[in-house]
């Protein structure tokens, strides 16, 4: 395996430096939202799937937590977004509870399926959020069509499309890219670049050197930014939603990461070699921002380990509440399956 292809040294040595950065209220956000994503992700797969208390399948973001969280912070609540599987900040920036979230593992009825799938297959057109489904590449081309709908009813509003590097390699990535792009829509088209499509590394399933270089081809804008570094991912998507916000059409964002787990719970991933998770741990996106704030005199120890016991306090009750939420009755099976008008 080419370990240059995914050495993180690649990446730039420190955080961003930002002319102007986010205020402070929305920095410590950021580091709520991540700290929270990954607490929520670990009960769900290292104690309640271990549990048996989940069924379905789990797959989780660690060390990706930035991308979601960067590229959703400041989103406005008319705009749309189109999460993946690894895009757990995205479902509680946009407000999913936790109750929510956990009731839809657990196959509760008060989760957003009420009860019809024990997985990641959620959203809340009231909130914005759009489910996706299996085949990763296709909310791509769904995006599209909302960004289209934008624009042919003169609305402000943006869709945010999330994927990771496999889904690049797709069909349907190919029709939806070129379709917004022809007809400017305004859609971000972010890619989550963990390296590896399931057990699949990056250099056998595309020639390109980097996803982002896809985008010349449909003649739009390509960015790469340091996915495990939050500041410039909420750096890039800004300016991609300012032009698209302005008629200039989509941009392609590659963030490069890493999965610093395997493809789902029940993947050991063995396929990975050891070294490529010690190289990426030194670049854990939650330290670093840690480091950031604490170096600028914006959160002290007692700070972070504050937002720590109110990450955990939240969890437990969310996850006392959901284990008594009922299961759906057997003839709710049959309700949002046909037309009913």
């Amino acid at each position: 395996m080419n370990l240059k292809a995914v050495n993180p040294q690649a990446l730039s040595g420190g955080t961003i430096q930002l002319t102007t950065p986010p205020p402070e209220k929305t920095l410590h956000s950021m580091l709520y939202f991540m700290k929270l994503t990954r607490e929520l992700e670990f009960r769900i797969e290292r104690k309640l799937y271990r549990q048996g208390k989940i069924v379905g399948g789990v797959y989780v973001g660690r060390g990706q937590e930035a991308i979601a969280v960067g590229a959703c912070i400041d989103l406005r609540h008319e705009d749309v977004v189109c999460p993946s599987h690894r895009d757990m900040g995205a479902f509680l920036i946009r407000g999913m509870s936790l109750r929510t979230i956990f009731a839809q593992y657990m196959a509760r009825k008060t989760g957003a399926t009420r009860g019809k799938d024990g997985n990641m297959h959620m959203g809340d057109l009231n909130l914005n959020l759009v489910p996706f489904i299996s085949m990763l590449a296709d909310n791509i081309p769904v995006a599209t069509g909302i960004a289209l709908s934008f624009k042919m009813r003169s609305q402000d509003r943006v869709a945010l499309c999330f994927f990771g590097d496999g889904a690049t390699s797709r069909g349907d990535f190919h029709e939806g890219v070129n379709m917004a792009a022809v007809l400017k829509v305004p859609v971000v088209f972010i890619c989550n670049n963990n390296q590896y499509a399931y057990s699949t590394p990056l250099e056998r399933q595309m020639a390109v050197a980097n996803v982002a270089d896809r985008a010349e081809a449909y003649g739009i804008p390509g960015e790469i930014v340091d996915g495990n570094d939050v500041l410039a991912v909420w750096d890039a998507v800004a300016r991609a939603i300012e032009r698209t916000r302005i008629g200039h059409g989509p941009t392609l964002i590659e963030c490069k990461t890493f999965r610093m787990t395997g493809h789902s719970a029940h993947d050991d991933a063995g396929y990975v070699p050891h070294e490529l998770f010690e190289l990426w741990e030194e670049r854990d996106p939650i330290k670093r921002f840690e480091r950031y704030l604490s170096e600028r005199g914006m959160i002290t120890q007692g700070g972070i380990e504050e937002i720590d016991k109110r990450i955990n306090r939240e969890i437990d009750e969310a996850i006392q509440i959901a284990e008594k939420d009922p299961f759906p009755d057997p003839e709710d099976t049959l309700k949002d399956v046909y037309h009913e008008g």
